[in-house]
């Protein structure tokens, strides 16, 4: 195994800086899902990021097992393992059941982070969307974060943190919090910089974690502005790189961790090839000089519904 940094949460929680995303779009089965984290530990990675929405809690626990099995690992403490509370368990009292129900799914005694999804509550379980706008409720991000902090403090996660945290809604939890949040996961790329939302965090002392960070190309959220962009396949050309490489490499260089989520073994490779060169100064100019659109949007997944739309206007 190359190379890998890694950063720390906390005191003793320790997050290697790229991890290996599983929220496939059409959802792979579990044994295609399976194979292809085997194959991830194979060629390196050690941190994995799930969530109860993915429906790829239960093959990463599989996996995870056969990794084991087979030799690639000697204990699961080596790997990193970032879970996520979906939107209809958005309620205190339904946390800590949550994180039980995603830790039998993976077979585990503890992830190393939980997340809260989306700052958003449903009312009810869904199987599709869009969603009817009636489930869609706020979250009492008070109480929830009152539970995530019972499953901290409970050994279920070695950390909490967030995902898809506007700067608002950060100063909201802050305000409450007696336990920060560690993480905030967000989309991140060279087209859209979350230069505003880094520089929050940053002062606020919440790691920023990037997802999207190719663009998601292939799934019902994303496109495929990254791979296709001309100011980074230029630069990848003329450094013998691969574009996703050079969006990776950028990312990685404004210092917060990437979540690149492929089933495909060279890429996979290819994702984890960016710790032996950096971008010239010029490089990040042009790259910093690209405009800029967000990619994701829960309007996308969940309806064009008040709060939603009201969520993602916010920075």
């Amino acid at each position: 195994m190359g190379y890998m940094p890694a950063i720390t949460l906390g005191q003793t929680c320790v997050m290697p800086v790229i991890g290996m995303g599983t929220a496939a779009y059409p959802p792979a089965d579990v044994e295609t899902a399976k194979n292809a984290i085997v194959e991830a530990i194979r060629a390196g990675y050690r941190h994995f990021d799930t969530a109860f929405a993915y429906r790829s809690e239960q093959p990463l626990g599989e996996a995870i097992a056969e990794a084991l099995r087979l030799g690639l690992i000697k204990s699961r403490d080596e790997l990193f393992i970032t879970t996520k509370l979906w939107c209809s368990f958005g309620h205190r009292d339904q946390v800590v059941p949550a994180i039980k129900l995603s830790l039998q799914n993976l077979q585990l005694e503890y992830v190393d982070l939980y997340l809260i999804h989306w700052p958003i509550r449903l009312t009810q379980h869904i199987n599709s969307t869009p969603v009817p706008k009636d489930h869609i409720v706020p979250m009492d991000i008070k109480s929830v974060w009152e539970g995530m902090e019972e499953c901290q403090k409970l050994g279920f996660t070695k950390a909490i943190g967030v995902s898809n945290f506007s700067c608002r809604k950060l100063d909201e939890l802050l305000s409450v919090a007696q336990i920060p949040p560690a993480v905030n996961q967000v989309e991140m790329n060279p087209l859209w910089n979350q230069k505003q939302l880094r520089e929050f965090c940053k002062e606020k002392g919440i790691h920023v974690t990037a997802y999207s960070p190719l663009g998601a190309n292939g799934t019902k959220w994303g496109d495929n502005r990254i791979v296709e962009c001309d100011v980074l396949d230029e630069i990848a050309k003329a450094r013998g790189k691969t574009t996703a490489q050079v969006s990776l490499r950028w990312v990685y260089e404004q210092g917060v961790s990437i979540v690149t989520k492929s089933f495909n073994k060279q890429r996979m490779r290819e994702n984890l090839g960016i710790f032996d060169w950096s971008l010239t100064e010029e490089e990040s100019n042009k790259i910093n000089q690209l405009p800029q659109r967000k990619g994701v949007t829960m309007t996308s997944i969940l309806g064009p519904h008040d709060l939603v739309l009201e969520i993602d206007a916010e920075i």
